[in-house]
């Protein structure tokens, strides 16, 4: 079986990629799979540039193998006062059910081009990334810096502008994933397209690689995503339940217990829409969905929350991101779930051709 182009250029051995996942992404994680023969990931998108660098050398202490590093595309926003105070409002009776007064956090979200300087500075094999997308001169700089550029796409028109900007390849990210969607063209509703869809259309268009993302799980899955034209997977849900990753047993025991019917998009957690596991928060907060601020401003709003349902143990405050596949997710270490997504890939790909 020879390599795909991705492939070969990432110099991996495995068409897979560990799905950024912020707030659960570690880097023993996206080490073990690096180690494993598939490309690890670290999402950056809230990381300070500190912690960035800092992520990318414990990935190097681990592994020699090639990593990736993800970015939200963002401006620092300006709310005014009125709308963080009616936010403030809706989240203080939540707030106090934990013993805790809502706030207003000292910063919206990282600032972009100091993250983006950061990222030159660590120089990750692959640089992706979502909520937006980057000007040619932008990729020019990291193209020297020696990263391969991956810019996430949602629709055809998204793909074709990263394309147009020198991007290397385009993740077309269908609207069974998990956690936040990467749109930053259009409507939100219209661009929830399925990756069954969206990944041939995309391949048909473009000549550069594609990446294929959405209720991937299993072996199965990945070849049926080469089988339609994509290069390399990318893959979350199916790591949250490994022991690297940083969610904790609340978080665990949902996945463990949910199904593909159980995750819905929603905006009350972050202001973004996102796909995750229902639970009491979302169910008490959608009817206020239309007038929660966009992200980053909920998102930082509803963080002291998150944190604290964490460390308490209660999953019903959690933003609890997972695909639509999550009824499908084997805890195991990431080494040893590579090992049997290899083995099933290669068992159905070869099943297919005979």
């Amino acid at each position: 079986m020879l390599p795909s182009t991705l492939v070969a250029r990432l110099q991996i051995t495995l068409p897979i990629i560990q799905g950024p996942m912020t707030g659960a992404d570690t880097p023993a994680l996206a080490a073990a799979v690096s180690h494993a023969g598939g490309l690890g990931m670290l999402a950056s998108g809230t990381r300070s540039p500190a912690a960035m660098a800092e992520a990318a050398a414990q990935v190097r202490r681990q592994t020699d193998k090639p990593f990736g590093m993800n970015m939200f595309v963002q401006a620092t926003p300006s709310p005014d006062d009125a709308t963080v105070r009616a936010a403030l409002e809706r989240l203080a009776p939540l707030y106090a059910e934990l013993g805790l007064e809502p706030t207003v956090p000292a910063q919206w979200c990282e600032d972009f081009e100091a993250q983006f300087e950061a990222l030159l500075a660590a120089r990750p094999a692959v640089a992706s990334f979502t909520f937006g997308i980057l000007s040619a001169a932008q990729v020019e700089r990291l193209h020297a810096a020696g990263s391969y550029v991956i810019g996430t796409a949602t629709t055809l028109a998204e793909a074709r502008a990263w394309a147009a900007v020198g991007a290397d390849a385009v993740c077309a990210s269908g609207m069974e994933a998990g956690g936040h969607r990467g749109t930053f063209l259009g409507d939100f509703v219209a661009s929830m397209v399925g990756t069954l869809a969206l990944v041939p259309h995309c391949v048909d268009a473009l000549t550069i690689p594609v990446i294929a993302a959405g209720a991937i799980m299993d072996g199965r899955g990945i070849a049926a995503a080469l089988a339609l034209g994509a290069q390399a997977v990318q893959m979350g849900t199916a790591f949250l339940a490994c022991p690297e990753s940083a969610i904790g047993s609340a978080y665990r025991e949902a996945l463990n217990n949910a199904q593909a019917t159980d995750t819905r998009i929603t905006r009350i957690f972050s202001g973004r829409p996102a796909r995750g596991i229902v639970n009491a928060m979302m169910e008490r907060l959608q009817g206020d969905e239309a007038t929660v601020p966009a992200y980053p401003i909920q998102n930082a709003l509803t963080g002291a929350l998150r944190r604290a349902a964490a460390q308490a143990g209660r999953a019903d405050y959690l933003s609890l991101w997972a695909g639509q596949g999550v009824g499908a997710v084997r805890p195991m270490p990431a080494a040893a779930l590579m090992q049997v997504l290899a083995q099933e890939w290669r068992a159905a790909t070869t099943a297919r051709a005979t």
